[in-house]
């Protein structure tokens, strides 16, 4: 008998799902692959990218596009994200998503909310976002394959990328008041947030886009910056006195008292 073929697929562990659930919320973009309804072909496409506060990808898509009515007449559909770096492409982690698509109904709660993730993640879609041929899908994660680098590739459950529980609704409901509240009166903390547990450079001009249990994303202009929490939250009351502590001992590693 011939030697045993080795199996390339790792033990998914902790590294693999925080690299994934990094790629995943720091996504800006991404290539989307649908059925396409006449011939049953593959079809890709770039998309814009944000989150939903439970994890789910969004995607804001004209009806002009043609993955929209391929969408509509097949929900199935992946979804790549992660960005290239210098050097080799392939030597970058990538994450890539197999989902089940649904169209948002406008004037309902879950359009509302993640219309208003999808705009703080991407601003500038705000000049077309209430175009009438205009909709926001969201694409549910079945699965997915991680990618880390040459020999690191990992199968995820739904259960690694997404954020169940009370504490989702909790949280979408204030939300946008804790970001308001922390972009207004609290930059010099975000920048600690950035900097210290993002390991990102660059000034003061970062501004939080999204809170969830797992963590915050950060903007500075096209950078994104994720950082997670310590510890998830477990209830939407814990947020403030974490963000009180990462900020003090943030400012501590840093040798200031600001």
């Amino acid at each position: 008998m011939g030697e045993q073929r080795k199996d390339v697929i790792r033990e998914t562990d902790a590294d693999a799902i925080r690299l994934a659930n990094t790629l995943l919320r720091s996504a800006r973009f991404g290539a989307l692959a649908v059925l396409e309804p006449q011939t049953g072909s593959p079809l890709a496409s770039r998309v814009g990218v944000a989150t939903d506060i439970d994890g789910a990808p969004l995607i804001l898509v004209s009806q002009l596009s043609a993955h929209t009515p391929a969408l509509l007449a097949d929900p199935r559909c992946s979804l790549l994200l992660g960005e290239p770096g210098k050097g080799d492409p392939l030597a970058h982690p990538r994450l890539t998503l197999v989902c089940q698509a649904s169209r948002l109904e406008r004037g309902s709660d879950a359009y509302a909310r993640a219309e208003r993730r999808y705009l703080n993640r991407n601003p500038k879609a705000s000049l077309y976002a209430g175009l009438g041929d205009f909709s926001i899908f969201r694409l549910d994660p079945q699965r997915a394959s991680l990618n880390g680098g040459f020999g690191k590739a990992y199968r995820l459950g739904r259960s690694d990328l997404m954020t169940s529980g009370p504490v989702v609704e909790e949280l979408a409901a204030s939300e946008q008041s804790a970001i308001d509240h922390m972009n207004s009166d609290h930059l010099d903390a975000i920048a600690v947030y950035a900097l210290h547990f993002g390991k990102s450079s660059g000034d003061n001009s970062w501004v939080i886009s999204g809170i969830d249990a797992d963590g915050m994303d950060l903007l500075s202009g096209d950078n994104v910056c994720r950082v997670f929490f310590p510890q998830p939250l477990s209830t939407a009351r814990e947020l403030r006195p974490v963000l009180v502590d990462m900020a003090r001992s943030g400012r501590a590693a840093q040798g200031t008292t600001e």
